[in-house]
């Protein structure tokens, strides 16, 4: 089977930073995207898969996404196939890294550091609707298998006190105050062979922490490239037939920093209550992962969830039959009335951040003297926000009590509003299985209270049993977090960043039972489509200039060597080399093309053949802005223990722009390292 697989390496690249930053430009395991695309009933069931690292999604496509993407997406997907691919039939979700991409979110608080960036943007639904288009020209028929397990080693509860103050007859029903569980599903041909998987676990892919500036799909990244690395044996990443997607679920609790926290100054423990320090506040406050740095972090991570998937799907025999059924919404979630009980409602909220919010969590510390818990605003700080941004109304703070607001974002909308108001809820049954597309990070019990409303609905009319519903957070528009109502009381960060309100999970619980109850009754048309989110086109704002003119050091070219590699290696060692550089914006969107390769003589065929590139583990590129608009990039390859014997040489591939006569003039470069040996000793003959 043919894989559906767009490269987005150009978007990764652009938005590292402003041009005239320091280290913009570094890459470690960049995303990609996948298409899973199905008919109407599984008695044949029709595939067409593409690959994401840490970007997976059923029955759509992945990125970190936004109503931008989303909008541009579907209007591609309209010119080409009409109203085939439909907002209701389409899922875009996210896989939660915090060393992705930016500038593609139009709402003002996402764009506030680096503006909106059509160089962004172009790249992200280019990449996704070839996915689509692959995946559409290369359905076959095929089975589904589902299966789930426990991992119980690689993710912990970040906010412990909040989960606490969830009622204890509720938190007794459950062993972990996070999910442990990870459903994988299956895919394969009409023979058996594998085509492809996807699975959800509920953690947080910052295993890379907020030192980092290299562009990275991070633990669940690396989980899908050692599955993809396993099933396509000797394959470079991104071009195997079989694809493995690893996805986001109720992680807005969970961490992957295993050790937990601690004052990184003192060793101390942190305040249990506001994950503060004595000397240093949050921001000495870190939780670390199980390794010696963040790296390492990111492999063990990653590589106990690979090893799970893998297990699971290998013995995957449920079957999956049944007919498809997706239902989807817009809803205005400023004015959702709830029904507390029965002589009681109450209501949704204009988006709101707390106090909290700018604490951080013990994933990275926010600064300043905010802690995580705070239920009182603070003087100061709320005197420049009234200066600055205005006070927010007594009716928005009455409505988002306990929460001390910090910025009344419901009620700030120059140049653009800061939040949405109109967000999707949505949801796809495939057989027996129901994904639930939640536009935000649900914690632990807020997922657990939607599983079973949702599991409930669907089983009521007896048409489908055994159902086993899975959370795709962070889908088709992103609205930071959704706590409990109980949780939301304590205000850690996630509860200062649940934006509409206390009883937002409320809500949620309200529509996706009508979208459940909808596709269990097959009353989905009699849905009303709600009120469509807007589109900006105007005052959109930029903040990153243009790359400038490259230059290069007197008597030297592009792509030439700065600094050259040994002679000699062993298994283990790391190479580096650096390049005369351009910038690497100037090369646009390359999303079949790579920066690096790292190559081996073949004595066979007298010629080099490509091992690695920079969607490789084992590779890292960074660029480096000097003066006068010289710019250098240096490529480091870490050298796998079954790495051949052999002789090798590295590969860098760029751009640079030059200006003649007066119009500016993009041209190709590459350069090469001179050849190395690389053998199981130091001695070499």
């Amino acid at each position: 089977p043919s894989s559906a697989r767009a490269q987005t390496m150009s978007a990764s690249l652009t938005l590292s930073g402003p041009s005239d930053g320091l280290l913009l430009y570094d890459l470690h395991v960049y995303q990609r995207f996948y298409t899973e695309s199905l008919p109407d009933t599984i008695f044949p069931i029709y595939l067409g898969l593409g690959s994401a690292l840490g970007a997976p999604a059923p029955a759509g496509t992945q990125s970190s996404t936004c109503v931008c993407v989303c909008v541009q997406v579907l209007q591609a997907l309209q010119v080409k196939y009409g109203d085939l691919y439909r907002q209701d039939n389409v899922v875009l979700s996210g896989t939660h890294t915090h060393c992705g991409l930016g500038g593609y979110f139009q709402y003002t608080l996402f764009m506030i550091t680096g503006g909106y960036m059509k160089a962004a943007i172009e790249p992200l639904v280019n990449g996704i609707v070839k996915s689509i288009d692959i995946a559409h020209n290369n359905m076959k028929p095929g089975r589904v298998y589902r299966n789930r397990g426990e991992l119980d080693d690689s993710s912990l509860n970040r906010s412990p006190h909040s989960y606490l103050n969830n009622p204890e007859e509720e938190r007794r029903r459950y062993k972990w105050n996070t999910d442990k569980q990870v459903l994988v599903l299956k895919f394969t041909d009409q023979d058996g062979d594998g085509i492809g998987m996807i699975s959800w676990f509920a953690v947080h892919a910052v295993s890379m922490n907020y030192t980092n500036r290299m562009v990275s799909s991070d633990n669940m990244g690396y989980a899908s490239y050692l599955l993809e690395q396993d099933k396509n044996p000797g394959g470079l990443p991104g071009q195997g037939s079989f694809v493995a997607g690893f996805s986001s679920s109720n992680l807005g609790d969970v961490t992957p920093n295993t050790r937990g926290p601690y004052c990184v100054n003192t060793g101390l423990p942190c305040d249990y209550l506001n994950s503060s320090c004595p000397i240093g506040g949050t921001t000495m406050c870190l939780a670390s992962g199980p390794g010696e740095d963040m790296f390492e972090s990111t492999r063990i991570i990653g590589h106990n969830v690979y090893l799970k998937a893998k297990e699971l799907y290998a013995n995957a025999v449920e079957e999956v039959t049944g007919f498809i059924h997706h239902a989807h919404q817009w809803v205005n979630m400023t004015d959702v009335t709830v029904q507390i009980n029965e002589t009681h409602t109450a209501s949704t909220c204009k988006p709101a951040l707390g106090h909290s919010f700018a604490a951080g969590t013990t994933d990275g510390g926010g600064g300043l003297n905010f802690t995580q818990g705070a239920v009182e605003g603070d003087p100061f700080w709320d005197g420049i926000r009234d200066a600055l941004l205005g006070p927010p109304s007594n009716q928005t703070k009455e409505c988002h009590h306990p929460k001390p607001i910090l910025f009344s974002t419901g009620e700030m909308n120059w140049p653009l509003p800061w939040h949405p108001q109109i967000v999707d809820v949505q949801m796809i049954t495939i057989g027996s299985v129901a994904v639930v597309a939640v536009p935000g990070e649900m914690t632990t019990m807020s997922g657990r209270r939607l599983r079973e409303a949702i599991k409930g609905e669907l089983e009521s009319e007896g048409t489908l049993k055994d159902m086993e519903v899975v959370i795709a957070g962070l889908s088709n528009v992103y609205t930071h977090y959704i706590t409990t109502y109980e949780e939301y009381q304590v205000q850690r960060y996630e509860g200062a960043s649940t934006i509409y309100g206390p009883h937002t999970l409320s809500a949620y619980l309200q529509k996706y039972r009508g979208l459940a109850r909808a596709i269990a009754q097959d009353r989905v048309s009699e849905l009303p489509a709600g009120p469509q989110p807007p589109f900006f086109t105007e005052n959109l704002f930029n903040f990153v200039p243009l790359a400038l003119f490259d230059r290069k050091p007197e008597n030297m070219s592009f792509g030439d060597v700065l600094e050259q590699v040994y002679p000699v290696y062993r298994q283990g060692d790391v190479v580096t080399v650096t390049f005369v550089a351009g910038n690497p914006r100037n090369s646009g969107d390359i999303r079949d093309k790579t920066f690096v390769t790292v190559e081996i003589f073949d004595n066979r065929t007298e010629t080099w053949e490509v091992v690695h590139n920079d969607a490789s583990w084992e590779t890292r590129f960074h660029w480096l802005k000097g003066s006068n608009r010289e710019s250098n990039a240096t490529v480091e390859w870490q050298i796998p223990p079954t790495a051949s014997a052999g002789s090798y040489r590295i590969k860098h591939f760029g751009h640079y722009k030059e200006l003649k006569g007066l119009q500016p003039v993009i041209t190709p470069y590459e350069g090469s390292s001179d050849v190395f040996a690389v053998t199981a000793s130091f001695y070499y003959e």
